[in-house]
């Protein structure tokens, strides 16, 4: 458990000291929030959807913790590029321990990242249809952030450039955002579409978050608990698995 907490502390550490990382990853999320946000907003409104601003604020959370939670997996890379994973394999504990203690810290800060996208979304008007609900929506928030943290961690154990992760990151979770439900609503979407909505991780997250926030289940909430559980258990696994692989 010791190294556990030592290595949870030392991502939380190196991340809170890249104030340029926190400003610069709350960029994005502002930007889709003021330009989608009240640029499509009319539009939707017009439609008879309500607020654009309501209905996609859960989605750009969502993004907040899923970008964050797995790139967190590069600093694998940066990590044996610079000589600190070899210290840390040779150590005599298992395995299994690192790798807990190295998603566990990916997690956190990407939850703490989606509380700061919270906190930009209801500086720009976004608010929650109840405030009883936030630990719920802090529920999804954790769910997302362990689930993409381990596939994270998978991912940076089997690559050894960051060229490979950056490519393997821009064809795998672009993807998982734009079809996670982030952005359009997932009713009376033509079938493939559909088909590829349900087996976006991400769209039980979002869909998870909206139905807290603002009251709007598209898949259900049981569902998009269970599913997100599964799916951290699995990617625990298959991280767990990627990690015992690695060469020192």
């Amino acid at each position: 458990m010791n190294v556990i907490y030592v290595l949870w502390l030392r991502e939380i550490k190196r991340y809170l000291r890249s104030r340029a990382q926190i400003i610069g990853s709350l960029a994005q999320p502002a930007l889709y929030l003021l330009v989608l946000g009240f640029g499509f907003g009319a539009v939707f409104q017009q439609a008879g959807q309500g607020s654009y601003l309501q209905f996609i604020a859960p989605g750009i959370i969502a993004m907040g913790i899923l970008f964050t939670s797995v790139f967190s997996g590069i600093g694998l890379l940066w990590d044996r590029q610079f000589g600190f994973l070899k210290e840390t394999l040779v150590a005599p504990v298992p395995r299994l321990t690192i790798m807990a203690g190295r998603t566990l810290g990916g997690a956190t800060i990407a939850i703490i990242q989606g509380t700061l996208v919270l906190a930009v979304c209801i500086l720009v008007g976004f608010r929650p249809e109840s405030w009883a609900a936030v630990p719920v929506a802090l529920l999804f928030m954790a769910l997302i952030a362990v689930v993409f943290a381990a596939l994270g961690t998978a991912i940076g154990s089997t690559l050894k450039d960051m060229q490979g992760f950056q490519l393997i990151m821009n064809f795998l979770i672009m993807p998982i955002f734009f079809l996670s439900g982030a952005l359009f609503p997932l009713d009376n979407l033509p079938g493939p579409l559909h088909v590829a909505t349900r087996l976006d991780p991400l769209a039980y997250g979002v869909d998870g978050l909206r139905g807290a926030f603002i009251g709007v289940n598209h898949i259900g909430v049981l569902l998009d608990v269970s599913v997100l559980v599964v799916l951290s258990g699995l990617f625990l696994v298959l991280g767990a698995w990627a990690f015992s692989k690695i060469q020192v």
